[in-house]
Formats: C-alpha cells, sequence, structure tokens
C-alpha cells in the first residue's frame, strides 16, 4: 500500500489520561492531562506539557505537583477537569485528597495510582509548558498491585485519543517486552551466520 502524507499532527495513539493536581493558593486544584510521559529512569523523572492557565501558575509558584492515574469509573469526573478551570470552580470537591511529603502537590485517594513529583526544570515552549518533576513517592493500595508492583488490569486506565477527541479502556496483553523479540533475534542471528 502507497503511504499518503496526512498532514502535520503528531498522531501519539493513544496517549494515558492522567490527572494533575497542583494547589491554587491553599487550596488543591486538579486539570486532566494527557501529555505527560516518563523521561528519565534514574532519578525517576516525569514530564507534563500544559498550557499557560491556573494550573500551569501554580506549579510555576510551587515548584510540586502529582500525578494520579484514573481508572475507567472516572471517566466523567476526569472530563470534567479539562472542561473547567481551577480559577472558576473548585475542582478539588471531586474528590478526597491526600498528601504524601510535598505539601503543594494533592493527590487524589480514588486514583489508583498517584504520584508525587518536584519540579527540576520548566522548558516554556510557543503555547504550553513542559514541566519535568522528579517522583519523590508513588501511592497505591495492595489490591492494585500484583508483585508489589501496580497492575494494569486492577488499575483500569484509560487512554485518550486526538484529533477524534475519545476516551479508550486498555486492552489485552499482546506480548512481553524485553523477551518477545529474542526468539526473532536468535532466528535473525543463524539467518546471517549460514549467509
Amino acid at each position: 500500500m502507497k503511504k499518503i502524507k496526512i498532514g502535520n499532527n503528531p498522531y501519539l495513539l493513544p496517549m494515558p489520561m492522567v490527572i494533575v493536581g497542583s494547589s491554587i493558593g491553599k487550596r488543591p486544584n486538579f486539570m486532566a492531562v494527557a501529555w505527560v510521559s516518563r523521561v528519565n529512569a534514574k532519578p525517576a523523572l516525569m514530564s507534563i506539557a500544559i498550557g499557560r492557565h491556573a494550573t500551569a501558575q501554580a506549579i510555576q509558584h510551587t515548584g510540586e505537583y502529582s500525578i494520579n492515574i484514573p481508572p475507567v469509573d472516572l471517566v466523567k469526573e476526569t472530563d470534567l477537569l479539562g472542561i473547567v478551570s481551577g480559577s472558576d470552580f473548585d475542582k478539588s470537591s471531586l474528590f478526597e485528597v491526600f498528601y504524601g511529603s510535598l505539601r503543594k502537590a494533592p493527590m487524589i485517594r480514588q486514583c489508583p495510582v498517584t504520584m508525587e513529583c518536584k519540579v527540576v526544570q520548566a522548558v516554556e515552549l510557543p503555547v504550553d509548558v513542559l514541566f519535568i518533576g522528579e517522583v519523590v513517592g508513588v501511592w497505591s493500595e495492595e489490591r492494585f498491585l500484583s508483585d508489589g508492583n501496580p497492575d494494569v488490569e486492577k488499575v483500569k486506565p484509560f487512554c485518550l485519543t486526538m484529533p477524534d477527541n475519545r476516551y479508550w479502556s486498555v486492552g489485552s496483553e499482546v506480548g512481553r517486552a524485553w523477551h518477545d523479540g529474542l526468539g526473532l533475534k536468535d532466528s535473525l542471528s543463524r539467518a546471517a551466520e549460514k549467509a
């Protein structure tokens, strides 16, 4: 099949959906964010990219934020967080809020996995601000873990696709990372030896 150019919109399919926590004054604030990624192993760094509005200003002021992974049963609440502004609406009223060691990184008890982050770098982009934060604590509950780690089937996270703006649940396991390619590597090595 012939490849056709479909523009320059970055179609990253799908994007994990999270809720970013910040503090506006003394009030906890939350925002739906899909532009999120792990960006370094040691120290553990996470990045979020958000527009210049109340949440970005709060993070710039405090130097702290949280990343909360909502389950599929919080789709409506998560969506609302991307519709209303923290300047106009107390978004914290939707959740039971708790704190770890960072006092300006509110976390959501209803989210199966939460991370508190301290900003190490903020990169001003043309429209958004990219915050890179060091993870200082990850919080969960035994019921969401298998062998001490978050279990995707128990957490039940969801994803976003753009530009169609839809949410998707996570599907079935299709393979094992750093494992399933080993057989292919071996067969390619044997083929190269015979050539």
